[in-house]
């Protein structure tokens, strides 16, 4: 289930008007496994992304990645 805020509406942990201008991608891990975000991070950096934000809590650790639209192949081109 998705976190909620308090008045019950979906928490989504970055601005939304970012999804018009990005491809977005959202990781969470739980504390215990926090130690892969170098990991997640380089990954996703040698395949484009960039670290957008991460958040934190006592339960959550949670980066987003974006890519701009402009920086995404189109599939349907043929080059």
């Amino acid at each position: 289930m998705a976190d909620q805020d308090r008045l019950g509406r979906e928490w989504v942990p970055y601005p939304k008007d970012w999804e018009s201008q990005a491809e977005l991608r959202v990781l969470r891990a739980k504390p215990g496994e926090w130690d892969k975000l170098p990991t997640w991070r380089a990954d996703m950096t040698r395949k484009g992304w960039q670290l957008l934000r991460v958040h934190s809590d006592s339960n959550e650790l949670v980066a987003i990645f974006g890519k701009t639209r402009r920086a995404i192949p189109s599939r349907n081109r043929k080059e």
